[in-house]
């Protein structure tokens, strides 16, 4: 059933920039690579303009969306596909340990909350088998990067920890979107760890975000500064096989892995440091 009711404008206070172009529509869809008998959750549906080709690619489609007026505007599609559920609400509180196993994410994140609703997402990964996002071109670029570059920060390593994949798929110019953003977008692929426990994930988030919170100092300074005992600090960072003058920013994820087990079994104070830095 078109869509025939008077399209609601956009609301700036929700970052709102409606893609329209029905080639990237149609690789998103093709990126997803989705089963027929999949559950696909849409972050953010807007207007529609994905969900249509969501819905004739999988049995079910959840649709969230916070604005009212978007989701009264998209009833009708629910008459004519018959898979979609529109469920009005916030998706950073949204319930997603209701969905079931499996579940593919795809969606265009508001670019003035994309890293907590990233974060959101990843603290139920064991819902997901894949997340298909669409983010602010330089947020993409800092999940996916690499050590010893300008992008390589908490984000990258904290992202690419909690996933056994980060993919930069292609750019999406501001063109493919009503109204146009400033900036441009990109379509990243993230494909969740399931087998990191509740403690150890606690543990590498505190090292990590301890070794980035002074991020031009080395690593035992960056510690030190934070509070933590530098002897059991230099005596993990020996262990680890990780020189003590060394940047946050030139290790790689499975040093920080290794280095964050070694601390939270030696340095007394390790638990007692805030989680977030």
């Amino acid at each position: 059933m078109p869509l025939t009711s008077p399209r609601p404008r956009r609301k700036k206070s929700l970052g709102q920039h409606f893609l329209t172009d029905p080639n990237t529509i149609r690789k998103i869809i093709a990126s997803a690579d989705l089963d027929p008998e999949a559950t696909v959750c849409e972050i953010g549906p807007g207007r529609g303009a994905l969900t249509v080709g969501l819905c004739q690619s999988v049995s079910s489609v959840v649709a969230v969306e916070m604005d009212a007026e978007l989701v009264h505007y998209l009833h009708p599609l629910t008459e004519s596909c018959l898979n979609l559920d529109v469920q009005h609400g916030d998706a950073l509180a949204f319930a997603y340990d209701r969905l079931p196993e499996g579940t593919v994410v795809v969606a265009n994140l508001p670019y003035n909350i994309s890293t907590p609703l990233l974060f959101r997402l990843l603290e139920h990964r064991d819902r997901f088998s894949r997340l298909i996002l669409m983010l602010q071109w330089e947020v993409a670029r800092r999940l996916a990067a690499r050590p010893n570059t300008r992008e390589y920060g908490a984000l990258s390593v904290i992202t690419q920890y909690l996933t056994q994949e980060t993919t930069l798929l292609f750019k999406v110019s501001p063109t493919c979107f009503s109204p146009r953003p400033e900036v441009e977008s990109a379509v990243i692929r993230l494909v969740p760890r399931q087998d990191t426990n509740q403690e150890e994930t606690a543990g590498f988030l505190r090292t990590v975000r301890t070794a980035f919170r002074h991020r031009r100092k080395t690593m035992a300074n960056s510690f030190r500064e934070a509070g933590w005992a530098l002897p059991g600090v230099h005596a993990a960072l020996d262990q680890a096989k990780i020189a003590r003058t060394r940047r946050a920013e030139t290790l790689t994820v499975q040093e920080f892995s290794v280095l964050a087990t070694i601390l939270q079994h030696t340095v007394p104070n390790h638990d007692a440091l805030p989680k977030n830095g």
